[in-house]
């Protein structure tokens, strides 16, 4: 079989008509076949991921071809992410460690967190106290840290193999004195202080769409994805506890994909403050400590 492959525009070729056939769900980073083809290709062959065009012509030995064919066959015929393949993700210009263990990092409060939620932040350097609510990889903790450079962030979990990888990265990025890792449901192991912020991507798909995900997100912890009949069983507590762990005038962020109709109907009395993001103003509310 590898007699048939002779350059990496051979390969690619095939990896996006197998890709293609499988009809496989893009929603880890690529949003098609030819550009999670190229990625995987790149990286397999530990090429520049932004360099494509120069190396397309050039032939590969037979070794290469089988490491190729078998990454390949796990993207199409086992539907495996192509982060856990490659063990990376990438959010903006950050890259992190990831695996089984945790959820392939994709939030849209990545995209709020340089601008350091302006104009609703009015001091970053004046934010010192950060609580991250179902952490993970640690992906958010470790762009909060960087955006708030006074800032101590406290990154929870209810998962100790997630934690396992989070410490990885925060490892990874020298972060051990500003980021404290603790294994938690929800606030129950939350230090009793006071945070200017407290941010949480928490699992928010409801019971019948989670029956419908594509493969590709079935194979991710389900822990981190479910969140009951109508998809606000976390964010309810996560609600509820933060009026008492915020500063007078802190702030609550909260990621709820597509959920904001039963963020609404959860929440009826309180005033929600909708966000912008590349996926419009549905995705992301951020609440006041004087409004909860």
């Amino acid at each position: 079989m590898t007699t048939h492959f002779s350059t990496i525009r051979d390969m690619l070729r095939y990896a996006v008509t197998r890709f293609n056939e499988a009809k496989l769900f893009f929603g880890h980073g690529s949003s098609n076949a030819l550009d999670e083809a190229a990625y995987l290709i790149l990286h397999t062959l530990h090429l520049p991921l932004d360099k494509l065009d120069p190396f397309l012509d050039a032939h590969l030995l037979p070794d290469e071809i089988n490491a190729l064919l078998e990454v390949i066959r796990r993207r199409a015929v086992e539907r495996q992410p192509a982060a856990y393949i490659t063990q990376q993700a990438w959010l903006g210009d950050y890259h992190f460690y990831v695996d089984e263990r945790v959820l392939v990092p994709r939030s849209f409060i990545a995209e709020l967190i340089p601008d350091q939620f302006s104009p609703w932040v009015s001091d970053a350097d004046g934010v010192l106290n950060i609580l991250e609510l179902c952490t993970g990889s640690g992906c958010l903790a470790i762009m909060l840290a960087d955006a708030f450079p006074n800032a101590h962030v406290d990154a929870i979990d209810i998962s100790a193999d997630a934690l396992a990888v989070a410490r990885r990265n925060v490892d990874d990025y020298e972060l051990q004195d500003r980021i404290t890792l603790i294994e938690s449901n929800l606030y129950a192991a939350v230090p009793v202080k006071k945070y200017d912020l407290i941010i949480s991507n928490p699992p928010y798909v409801n019971s019948a769409s989670m029956d419908k995900l594509p493969k590709e997100y079935q194979i991710e912890p389900r822990i981190a994805l479910a969140g009951g009949t109508d998809g606000m069983d976390l964010v309810r507590n996560i609600v509820a506890g933060a009026r008492e762990r915020l500063t007078r005038g802190g702030l609550l962020v909260v990621e709820i994909g597509n959920e904001r109709a039963h963020a609404e109907l959860a929440f009826p009395t309180l005033e929600l403050t909708w966000m912008t993001t590349s996926a419009g103003d549905d995705m992301v509310f951020l609440a006041t400590a004087d409004k909860l």
